[in-house]
């Protein structure tokens, strides 16, 4: 394994690491936490880019049992190494459901982007993100909210105890 690769290892348990304190410091409850990180990893998931920021704002405003830093923890599963992946992924789910022939999404397709190529890409896009968003928001929402209950209830008797 390169420097650089240890580099970015170590910068991305770092930031798992500060998030996760962030979030085990919020005074809500798991629900409302775990709520907050599956709502943000849906909207991160959608293909609306550069309208996350926006549409966390309006989901905080619709969804008052969420906690809002926990929203934008959660729209972190949308960074730049993982975005491929994501977009990839969305656009086979879409693909595969509408059924119609759709060109290939390759990678170059990313290294020289065409915003009038982009158009033909962007249903099967956007219905495959849909579906991929809400299973990822499933998945999050249950494993923060174990998480943070797994988290509370070992620090709980020491809280007791004092």
């Amino acid at each position: 394994m390169s420097n650089d690769q240890e580099k970015q290892k170590r910068s991305i348990r770092r930031w798992l690491k500060d998030n996760l304190h962030k979030l085990l410091k919020l005074h809500n409850t798991p629900h409302e936490i775990a709520l907050g990180v599956g709502i943000g990893s849906f909207i991160a998931i959608m293909p609306v880019y550069g309208l996350h920021t926006v549409m966390v704002i309006v989901a905080a405003f619709l969804v008052r049992r969420a906690n809002v830093i926990a929203m934008l923890v959660g729209t972190n599963v949308s960074l730049p190494p993982t975005l491929p992946f994501i977009t990839w992924i969305g656009y086979s789910i879409g693909k595969y459901i509408l059924g119609k022939e759709y060109p290939s999404l390759h990678v170059a397709d990313f290294r020289h982007w065409d915003p009038k190529k982009f158009v033909h890409f962007y249903h099967p896009l956007f219905i495959g993100s849909a579906i991929e968003g809400v299973c990822c928001a499933v998945i999050l929402y249950f494993l923060t909210r174990w998480f943070v209950q797994k988290r509370r209830a070992r620090k709980a008797p020491a809280t007791q105890a004092s």
